[in-house]
């Protein structure tokens, strides 16, 4: 009997031994994080801008540069910015493309040339499983649905173009003759268009012209040209105009603002006073005249916000998190800044 007692004594102490060493070695094993990845320390972004010279795409670039920076003093994680300039030309940023593959970027964020070629980027960027954030220019909804790791960051053309619209006819109501200069009952303009091909121009074209009509405002078309969202182009053709149709036009209704810059530009070399300019984008020279009274107003979509949900949505995909819910991604891939109309107070 006592055999029998002993025997089962010690049954219990080697059964409580095989328990206990099992249990130090599953801590032992939980403490050195069980086999799952421990969280990132630095991120790498590959960011390639259809052109560097454009004013607002620059706007956007410091904004991201400042976004990064106050990233790692909050987060103490390290974000290495490769921003690349592809110059107008889709072959060079296909280029960058698979240069920030090869260098193992986290995320792509990309400012495409031809909205219509984004495509062969998300191919490249899908197979090496590198999520992409498109801005400011769209690519088509069908590319924009390849793939669940493909996302857009930019401000609706439309709502850019009613906002536009609305400062000239709150301008008109206010006072038609500051508007009607020769006071003939219809108000002479002149459009200059961004890309012919780029879906923001041709929608804020047609959106802010309607509006004008919507609100009411008597107007008559003098001219309208492709001036590419360039400040040079827009001053060319500006100038052109005033020089056939000498104290006729009263308003210029703008894109962007660079080509509202480069319209006044033109007004000045000639020495033209009194026509109305819009534009679009509310640059830091975009503001600058507004608050001088050069322009008479523009549209803004908040480069801060911009930036940031282009940020926002690069670093959490970077880490393998889900994209912030404060974001409210429409269809969960589109992000729309907000707008606001700028004019001198």
């Amino acid at each position: 009997m006592r055999m029998k007692r002993q025997t089962n004594i010690k049954r219990i102490f080697w059964l409580f031994r095989f328990w206990w060493i099992g249990g130090i070695a599953l801590l032992f094993l939980t403490s050195c994080g069980g086999g799952e990845e421990k969280g990132k320390t630095s991120i790498r972004i590959g960011v390639s801008l259809y052109r560097g010279d454009d004013t607002f795409i620059n706007n956007i670039r410091g904004e991201l540069e400042n976004c990064a920076k106050e990233y790692e003093q909050k987060y103490g994680v390290k974000v290495t910015l490769d921003i690349q300039d592809a110059k107008g030309s889709q072959n060079t940023q296909n280029n960058q493309v698979e240069r920030f593959i090869s260098l193992g970027c986290d995320v792509l964020c990309i400012n495409p040339v031809d909205r219509t070629a984004a495509s062969g980027m998300i191919d490249r960027a899908m197979n090496a499983k590198i999520p992409v954030v498109f801005f400011n220019r769209q690519p088509v909804e069908e590319d924009m649905e390849r793939w669940n790791e493909v996302y857009y960051v930019g401000a609706a053309a439309k709502e850019s173009a009613v906002l536009q619209g609305s400062i000239v006819v709150d301008k008109y109501r206010e006072d038609p003759k500051s508007l009607d200069k020769n006071g003939d009952g219809v108000v002479s303009y002149v459009l200059l268009e961004g890309e012919s091909s780029h879906q923001d121009s041709l929608i804020r074209t047609e959106w802010s012209i309607q509006t004008l009509k919507d609100g009411g405002v008597p107007i008559e078309k003098i001219a309208g040209g492709i001036a590419n969202w360039e400040r040079s182009q827009a001053s060319a053709l500006m100038e052109q105009w005033l020089e056939q149709y000498p104290d006729t036009i009263e308003l210029a209704v703008c894109n962007n603002d660079d080509m509202a810059l480069g319209a006044l530009d033109a007004m000045e070399r000639v020495k033209a006073k009194g026509i109305c300019l819009v534009g679009i984008d509310a640059t830091t020279p975009g503001l600058e005249a507004v608050y001088s009274g050069k322009l008479m107003g523009t549209v803004s979509s908040d480069k801060e916000q911009y930036a940031g949900a282009i940020f926002s949505i690069a670093t959490a995909r970077a880490l393998g998190q889900p994209v912030p819910e404060s974001l409210c991604l429409e269809e969960g891939r589109y992000y729309w800044s907000p707008q606001k109309i700028v004019t001198n107070p």
